[in-house]
């Protein structure tokens, strides 16, 4: 008879085996699959569950499943209880999971605000939210059919030279803004790339300011990328979103009224994620 934990996540077929009977379908990995069967086995359990119980519960062997949990913990996706032995989710998983499902929700209530921006600029529009140590796209939409700006959904790109990442940063926290640079060389992309902590929290300063930011060609020559925060209720920075174009699409003669149009695009966003629902 198996324990409580083991009814509850009840026994998982190996996932390897379905994909290599499935035709001519790529093979999966079989760590990765045992190890996400872990972490589904465990984030079932409410009280966690002992290295005896994955086992028998995975059918896999103790010394595999071992090794695995040691790897999810040195990782920080798992926590062992020293007092039970028992294993369970740490924060970062939970983080990942959180930012996984605003980033849904964004994007359902974004989707409209960031068509109308590209239409009135003709200019590529993303979206991104914070990542443990990178700004995560999320949402991409360009005025052609083949895109001339190297970027795709759920690329990750550097807070310190993206208009993006500049706002993310500049509408967070001191503590986050600290966590994320911690001792972090900043990459420099060219001659135009910030490339100090003291001169990246200038520049952020100046950010709070104006409410926007701007990439001058500090991430790729040749192109130009202006941002703005997407702010909850307390003035912190959920998402940013920004056109970007080359060196003729946005110059002085329009970046003023560019500027306008993405900090109008990212404060009626901002008023839609705080609207509280009527009773």
């Amino acid at each position: 008879m198996g324990s409580a934990p083991e009814a509850t996540v009840g026994r998982l077929i190996n996932r390897s085996e379905l994909i290599a009977g499935s035709g001519n379908r790529t093979a999966s990995v079989p760590a990765l699959d045992r190890g996400l069967a872990i972490l589904e086995a465990v984030a079932k359990s409410k009280s966690g569950l002992t290295l005896s119980q994955l086992t028998r519960t995975l059918d896999l062997p103790k010394s595999s499943v071992f090794c695995l949990l040691i790897t999810l913990e040195r990782a920080g996706y798992l926590r062992r209880n020293p007092v039970t032995k028992r294993y369970g989710c740490e924060m970062k998983l939970v983080r990942i999971a959180t930012q996984a499902f605003e980033g849904i929700t964004l994007r359902e209530k974004a989707r409209p605000i960031l068509r109308r921006l590209l239409d009135q600029t003709g200019l590529t529009v993303h979206m991104g939210i914070a990542g443990e140590h990178e700004v995560i796209l999320i949402e991409k939409l360009d005025p052609h059919l083949t895109s001339s700006v190297a970027t795709w959904i759920g690329k990750g790109m550097d807070f310190h030279c993206t208009s993006l990442g500049k706002c993310l940063l500049a509408f967070s926290p001191e503590t986050e803004i600290d966590r994320i640079l911690g001792n972090r060389v900043l990459f420099r992309h060219n001659e135009n790339t910030i490339a100090t902590v003291q001169r990246l929290k200038a520049e952020l300063a100046k950010v709070r300011k104006l409410g926007y930011a701007v990439d001058d060609e500090e991430e790729e020559l040749g192109s130009r990328c202006i941002g703005a925060p997407v702010l909850n209720a307390e003035g912190r920075a959920m998402a940013a979103i920004s056109i970007s174009g080359d060196l003729t699409a946005i110059d002085m003669t329009n970046s003023s009224s560019l500027c306008l149009k993405v900090q109008k695009a990212a404060e009626v966003l901002s008023r839609q994620i705080n609207a509280v629902p009527k009773l």
